[in-house]
């Protein structure tokens, strides 16, 4: 037989002990409810027997008490072990959360063991370097091409200035070559009232001759 067995046990991991305490929460869950209802069944005893027989009315209340203590004494241990179950819980999320972050930074630094500042600056110099060699190709590409041909900008000027006084002499031909209005001439008869007026007298002195 070996001495100190209990040694060699493996120590119970967070969730064991917690699914233990849980179990245990139940057995004393059912003996709560177990004695709830003898304290229950001995208060109807007592009250059957309150008025004809007072000794047997007794005997159950002291039952009915000491089944209460029993409860009082289940319902600290409830509450203990309830305790218990959120500590484990609690330490439990932290040793689950320093693990995860464990593993971040150990990802973190398998990340960066192959980098570092002076490799970093090399890429954004290459990175620069190719941006700067895009934009003088794309610069290149939009311009212009003339095939050789040198041109004079001022002479381009002034052989559009030509055109356009070119343009301007020809239009103050055109306006010239135009025929003159006339003005309205004046009118060479007498209006129709001056005749009826000139008939009115003649006929007057026509009257005055007879």
């Amino acid at each position: 037989m070996k001495l100190f067995s209990g040694l060699g046990r493996a120590k119970p991991t967070p969730k064991d002990s917690i699914v233990q305490l849980r179990e245990t929460l139940q057995m004393l869950e059912k003996r709560e409810s177990f004695l709830q209802a003898k304290v229950d069944n001995e208060l109807k005893i007592a009250k059957a027997n309150a008025q004809k027989n007072r000794r047997a009315a007794m005997m159950a209340l002291k039952r009915k008490k000491q089944f209460e203590t029993q409860m009082e004494k289940i319902s600290g241990s409830r509450l203990t072990i309830e305790t218990q179950v959120m500590a484990i819980e609690s330490a439990n999320v932290n040793l689950e959360t320093m693990k995860a972050m464990r593993a971040g930074a150990d990802a973190m630094k398998g990340i960066h063991r192959d980098m570092d500042i002076n490799k970093v600056d090399n890429i954004m110099e290459e990175i620069r370097e190719q941006w700067e060699l895009a934009d003088e190709i794309s610069n290149a590409i939009s311009e212009p091409v003339g095939f050789g041909i040198e041109m004079d900008e001022d002479e381009l000027a002034k052989e559009l200035e030509d055109l356009e006084q070119e343009e301007l002499d020809k239009q103050l031909m055109e306006t010239q070559a135009q025929p003159r209005i006339g003005l309205p001439s004046v009118p060479t008869h007498v209006p129709e009232l001056e005749d009826e007026d000139e008939a009115e007298l003649k006929e007057l002195q026509a009257s005055m001759a007879m």
